[in-house]
């Protein structure tokens, strides 16, 4: 039975800073501004619903990150590794539960890389990933959750210890801060 009962959706009201998009297509533009604004060693969490476009904003990252490869959705692999202008470590948690031993797929390495400034790191679903890091470790969240029309989504974001300003100016640059 899905989603797991460890999955749990962040409120919307917990993040300062949204934008609404019209369609996949606008997700992905979004995605490809992000990766704009990439250097490695960015954690990006991804919150939302089935089907909201998390995997669709990492398409869109990936191919502004020249990523070659079709990028999926990494559900049942657990996790997809790209390579591109940085090295893009895409996992998702959403099969996952809290206080599985994260060690077996290879996440303590994947955090190795990150933190060298190597990679950027992708987690969809990521409770299951928090224990992971402290507290304080920096990292952007994303929350996607579906409009008022069928391809119509609207992303928050928040930031730990707060979102870097030119985060803040995609978000007022590319759509209404107050959704």
């Amino acid at each position: 039975v899905f989603p797991l009962a460890s999955q749990h959706i962040p409120a919307a009201d917990e993040f300062p800073h949204s934008l609404q998009v019209e369609s996949p297509a606008d997700t992905r533009a979004l995605g490809r501004q992000m990766a704009d604004l990439l250097q490695g060693g960015e954690i990006l969490l991804l919150h939302g619903p089935l089907g909201a476009g998390k995997t669709c904003l990492t398409q869109g990252l990936c191919q502004g990150l020249a990523v070659t490869e079709e990028v999926v959705s990494p559900t049942f692999t657990l996790v997809n590794t790209y390579t591109g202008r940085l090295k893009v470590h895409h996992l998702d948690f959403y099969r996952i539960e809290e206080g599985d031993d994260l060690a077996d797929i290879g996440v303590p390495d994947i955090l190795d890389e990150v933190f060298d400034r190597q990679a950027v790191l992708l987690v969809e679903w990521p409770r299951p990933f928090a224990a992971e890091l402290t507290p304080d470790q920096p990292r952007l969240e994303l929350l996607a959750l579906p409009g008022s029309q069928p391809d119509q989504r609207l992303w928050y974001l928040r930031g730990v210890p707060e979102v870097p300003a030119q985060w803040r100016q995609l978000f007022t640059e590319s759509g209404d801060e107050t959704c």
